[in-house]
């Protein structure tokens, strides 16, 4: 591949709704240029951009893969997402590093959820976008009613470029409305506009000018003046207007059946900007924050996007040239971990091939292998010159499974592949939770999550196992309760003995530890050891084996034997003391309250409200967004497990919800009751083994 140079860049990235057929359009970019020999087919598994096993198995994408495309002499970097909600981190991060964005509809089913979320992020990003109505050869195709459905949920107008010539299985390419031709199949050869379409055709095309004259003054005191404008100055205004975000240009094409391919290409090169054009990139520096155009001459400023485990190469890392030169083997300084890294083996990325590069310009897309400390989200850059590009905000992981081994074996490996998998996937965390003692994983829901076990047992060879999560409830108190018990063990030798007299009483603090000793029968040299068995025992729970905290402890008498009194005998005395007072001092358990917000179009808030009643949720209120409904509410953990999944199910997809921890709160006696009873139950299983 030849070195392009920052104006002959365009990067580009493919979202929407699951299959709506971005991997088959990235493919027809391919094959209709030249990169490749044959169409692929996702049914088959042989198409460029999904190349992993666990891709081919789905046939689905689960990550983005660049497809460079080589097109009248100009690069452009089209990056294939995902379409399924679990992989929307794929998403941000190629959105982050493109300057454009090919929303896909599909012509029968209209705007979909996945792509009303797509959507949302180029908003974000603030990217200029096209709308592509694809798959226009379909049964039912319905040109009309699917720009009816984007413009519906769009504040922006939508403006078509393009019509089709023909619908459903008489689809036959385009009709562009800038040249003023039709383009039959992948659009080789312009051809008059056929007469049944050239009234349609100038209707259009009017409506074209008028926004287009929007762009510039001078285009429009013109536009008053004469009427029209001529194709450049069209070009010229439309241009303004998309990049500004004023309109939306509309395409149509059938990726599937490679038509509409070259005209959607030339717009791309056309409309959309280079890396030099789009703003500018803004960097923490030495004198604080300052602004990068992509140039060859500033310094440099790379950003880590991605990184993945390759079983061929180690790690990859794919990275955005931001500003400045990088070439191979030069040496960079990673701001985020204030290491040096070799560029050793430079490259484009086409899919799982590697194109071996000497340079790559400001504004390029390429791949290094083997990095040793990079992770997503890293900046690198001069070392003299340290620079920091932001990380784009990724939503919180909500979906949450407990982890295990398989074997021995891999109970070794799962500290280093938990933290490699979410260093690769910024949607993905981990972390050990002290209350169950469970490794707990969290990510956007369950196929995410499978995805993420399939990927350690075939890319690092660990063998996992998942459960639901067992909830961190916490043991207490609500009263004062007292005891005393008295350990005695008489052997042939030496025995044992210690008495401990003990008050428990609900604390503010999580635990305090305090004696009202008076006399000599006690000695105080015996209350570290009382206090050793009094926290073991806290740790381990009384009721039903969860933490215990904010309990005040008070030894107020005992008794010792000369001879046998050791510390090990009063640790146990006092852990027993312990046990015995709790029960008297109204033991309880304490459950995770967490606050939800939860974001559904106004159609689903009656459901919504009466399915938190059903989780014990407390509604605090409701906000408005634009056709949408936030409510806040408060909702114990324990109901929220599985939420993610159940929230798609009664909002077709459309909700979406965050949650944070906000304070505990005593759990329901009946709940309670049945939580004792399963955890007497388990301790019972494990004394018969």
């Amino acid at each position: 591949m030849k070195e392009y140079t920052t104006e002959f860049i365009r990067n580009v990235a493919l979202v929407s709704h699951g299959s709506s057929g971005k991997t088959m359009l990235g493919e027809a970019f391919l094959h209709v240029t030249g990169a490749t020999t044959r169409l692929g087919k996702v049914e088959d598994g042989t198409t460029v951009s999904d190349f992993e096993e666990e891709e081919i198995r789905r046939k689905l994408s689960l990550s983005t893969s660049v497809l460079p495309v080589e097109y009248r002499n100009h690069k452009i970097n089209v990056l294939d997402t995902p379409g399924y909600t679990d992989f929307v981190g794929e998403v941000i991060s190629a959105l982050r590093v493109s300057d454009g964005a090919l929303v896909l509809i599909d012509s029968v089913a209209g705007l979909e959820v996945g792509t009303e979320i797509a959507w949302h992020y180029c908003d974000v990003f603030k990217l200029p976008r096209f709308v592509v109505i694809n798959k226009m050869d379909r049964d039912n195709a319905d040109f009309k009613k699917a720009l009816a459905s984007v413009q519906e949920f769009s504040p922006v107008r939508l403006i078509p470029v393009q019509l089709p010539w023909g619908e459903k299985a008489a689809f036959k390419g385009v009709i562009d409305l800038l040249t003023m031709k039709a383009y039959a199949n992948e659009g080789r050869t312009a051809e008059e506009i056929p007469a049944e379409y050239k009234a349609a055709a100038e209707e259009a095309r009017t409506v074209l000018i008028e926004a287009a004259a929007e762009g510039d003054d001078a285009l429009m005191e013109k536009y008053f003046e004469s009427g029209s404008l001529s194709d450049e100055e069209l070009l010229r205004g439309l241009k303004a207007v998309i990049r500004s975000g004023a309109y939306i240009p509309v395409f149509v094409a059938s990726g599937a059946h490679e038509k509409g391919i070259l005209p959607l290409l030339d717009a791309i090169i056309r409309l959309f900007p280079s890396p030099a054009e789009a703003p500018a990139a803004i960097a923490q520096g030495p004198n604080g924050e300052e602004t990068l155009p992509a140039s060859d001459s500033g310094p440099l400023a790379v950003y880590v996007w991605k990184t993945t485990a390759d079983p061929f190469v180690g790690k990859l890392t794919y990275f955005r040239v931001y500003s400045g030169v990088v070439e191979a083997d030069a040496r960079l300084w990673n701001t985020n971990k204030s290491a040096e890294e070799r560029m050793a083996s430079l490259a484009v990325p086409r899919g799982k091939e590697s194109i071996p590069q000497k340079v790559l310009h400001a504004g390029d897309i390429g791949t290094v292998a083997k990095l040793s400390v990079t992770s997503t989200g890293d900046t690198l850059c001069d070392k003299n010159y340290p620079l920091t590009l932001p990380k784009p905000q990724y939503p919180n992981a909500l979906y949450r499974v407990a982890i295990a081994p398989k074997t021995q074996a891999d109970a070794a490996k799962i500290t280093p592949t938990l933290t490699r998998l979410c260093e690769e996937d910024m949607t993905l965390s981990w972390y050990n939770e002290p209350a169950t003692l469970q490794t707990i994983l969290q990510g956007m829901g369950d196929q995410h999550i499978d995805v993420a076990i399939r990927r350690a047992e075939t890319k690092f060879q660990v063998g996992l196992l998942t459960m639901e999560p067992k909830v961190p409830y916490r043991e207490g108190i609500t009263k004062k309760g007292d005891a005393m018990y008295r350990h005695k063990k008489q052997t042939g030798g030496a025995g044992q003995f210690g008495e401990v007299w003990l008050r428990v009483e609900p604390s503010e603090q999580e635990y305090e530890f305090t004696d009202e000793l008076v006399g000599m029968n006690l000695s105080r040299s015996y209350l570290p050891a009382i206090d050793k068995g009094i926290r073991a025992t806290m740790q381990q729970g009384v009721i039903a084996g969860f933490p215990m905290s904010n309990v005040k402890v008070v030894v107020y008498d005992g008794k010792e034997h000369p001879v046998d009194s050791k510390p090990v005998a009063f640790e146990i005395a006092g852990r027993e003391a312990f046990k015995l007072a709790v029960q008297q001092a109204g033991p309880v358990l304490f459950e995770p309250i967490m606050n939800v917000r939860i974001t559904v179009p106004d159609a689903y808030m009656g459901d919504i409200m009466s399915d938190l009643n059903t989780r014990r949720g407390r509604v605090q209120g409701t906000e408005s967004e634009r056709g949408r409904t936030v409510v806040i509410a408060q909702v114990p953990l324990a109901e929220m497990l599985r939420y993610t999944t159940q929230l798609r199910s009664l909002t077709g997809g459309r909700g979406v919800f965050t949650m944070e921890f906000d304070h505990y709160e005593i759990v329901p006696p009946h709940i309670a009751a049945e939580i004792i009873e399963a955890h007497k139950k388990e301790m019972a299983e494990k004394k018969e083994e």
